[in-house]
């Protein structure tokens, strides 16, 4: 595994990298060459020159994916993404409803209810969460549901934390009925209007999300939990963040809320030290 996949990683100072840094080298870098691709399709999508083009560059990278898969691609990322999923055995699958979910960015702009946006987490996440299952290794099916759920948990989270930046591309993917429910118009979003309704919509999305935690957290089984040790530290970085965001009474228009980075060095340590004297 080429250095550029790990760089990509680091430098993006993502939780991510906190919360893998710690796996088994063969283990680290296939997560490191995963988020690559998914940073990198992301990427398609949020700096392409204008959304025709994020179109074209899209559908030629899915066809290079294509080629990876089943042989060689001109891109060296996805050829070390194509040996990951065959030394992991990952479904092609996961890769495809990732690249899908990115695709309704260019050409969604609005959620009418919460179960199109649940459908968009759990494409452009949930899919995230099964390609690391398979590399991390189980021994129940119930981290499938581990799965799913904390990708939707964490991407509801990115929601709520980034509402000034994704308004500022013309996107909301707070529900409509949701926003219709509270009395919180599309332009209250888009101009960053901070009201009692906004706080109120928001104490709801922040509920939903919680649940989304609690129930990824539960269907975690005491037997998988040696080997989802650095799901769970992803778990609790991005639930300090959702609490984060509570106790900033929702003022996600003012600045983007998040943790530091000793804040999340101190998880990644408090949860390495419980899982080495746990299991050691």
């Amino acid at each position: 595994m080429s250095a550029s996949a790990t760089a990509v990683t680091r430098s993006s100072n993502t939780s991510f990298y906190y919360s893998f840094s710690l796996l088994p080298k063969h283990k680290r870098e296939a997560i490191h060459a995963v988020y690559a691709f998914c940073r990198y399709t992301d990427d398609i999508v949020d700096e392409g020159p204008d959304e025709h083009r994020s179109v074209v560059l899209l559908r030629r990278w899915r066809i290079e994916l294509g080629r990876a898969l089943h042989g060689t691609s001109s891109y060296a990322l996805l050829n070390q993404l194509s040996a990951v999923a065959h030394r992991f055995k990952i479904p092609v699958h996961y890769f495809y409803q990732l690249i899908q979910g990115m695709e309704m960015d260019l050409v969604k702009k609005r959620y009418r209810t919460f179960g199109e946006l649940r459908e968009y987490c759990t494409l452009v996440a949930s899919s995230v969460g099964l390609m690391c299952r398979e590399i991390f290794g189980y021994r129940t099916e119930s981290t499938r549901d581990y799965a799913i759920n904390l990708g939707i948990a964490l991407q509801l989270t990115n929601i709520l934390r980034d509402i000034r930046d994704d308004a500022r591309k013309g996107r909301i993917y707070i529900p409509q009925e949701d926003l219709t429910r509270f009395g919180v118009t599309e332009d209250d979003i888009l101009q960053g209007r901070y009201s009692p309704q906004f706080v109120d919509l928001m104490r709801f999305e922040c509920e939903r999300a919680s649940g989304y935690f609690d129930i990824a957290r539960d269907a975690l089984k005491d037997e998988d939990k040696y080997y989802f040790f650095a799901a769970r530290v992803m778990w609790s970085i991005y639930a300090h963040t959702l609490q984060r965001i509570k106790r900033s009474e929702y003022r996600v228009f003012e600045r983007r809320i998040g943790i530091p980075t000793y804040l999340k060095l101190l998880i990644t340590l408090r949860y390495w030290l419980s899982h080495r004297l746990k299991y050691s």
